[in-house]
């Protein structure tokens, strides 16, 4: 955080760490919908998505009363709690070995939305899911979580150039394979 910017998330944090009741819900109001969608993306998941949010919360809730602003955005932390959270269940992913794919939810548009949508947010789903971890982690901070590149470096730990060639390869990548959509 940059000298004299204030965190906007400050007072509410506080309050949380004082225990008020409604401080909670306004934090998980105010935020459990971006963690979602981070988790959702990182893991291609719904159920591993709201069981990352829900641990986020509870770090959160235990973080709140020792939170001191002015290191970093509470958000920053947020969000670095929950791309932890995501990476360790993806290694966890890779030492398990079965036999038969798990069943997936369709989490795609309700079926009057078009079979079409459906198959396009799949196959984009599925594209960036193939990304490397790295590349797909630049992909979602700064184009599902709407967060800045500079933002986004940060909390990846590296500069914004690196961030910049993460992002350009992993576009380059989902343009190629979803090059058919384009037409």
């Amino acid at each position: 955080m940059t000298t004299g910017e204030q965190d906007p998330d400050a007072d509410l944090v506080a309050r949380v760490g004082r225990g008020e009741p409604a401080a909670a819900q306004a934090l998980v109001a105010r935020k459990l919908p971006r963690m979602l969608r981070l988790a959702h993306r990182m893991l291609n998941d719904a159920a591993e998505a709201e069981d990352v949010a829900q641990e986020v919360f509870l770090r959160a809730w235990k973080q709140a009363p020792a939170w001191t602003p002015g290191a970093a955005r509470f958000d920053t932390w947020l969000h670095r709690v929950a791309l932890n959270l995501c990476y360790d269940r993806l290694r966890r992913r890779r030492e398990i070995v079965t036999a038969d794919p798990p069943e997936q939810i369709d989490t795609g548009p309700a079926p009057d939305r078009g079979l079409l949508a459906r198959d396009t947010g799949a196959r984009v789903s599925a594209a960036l899911a193939d990304l490397p971890e790295r590349q797909r982690e630049a992909v979602v901070l700064c184009h599902y979580q709407d967060l800045t590149n500079i933002e986004a470096a940060a909390l990846m730990a590296i500069s914004v150039d690196a961030l910049e060639s993460l992002l350009a390869r992993g576009r380059r990548s989902l343009r190629a394979v979803l090059a058919d959509l384009r037409d």
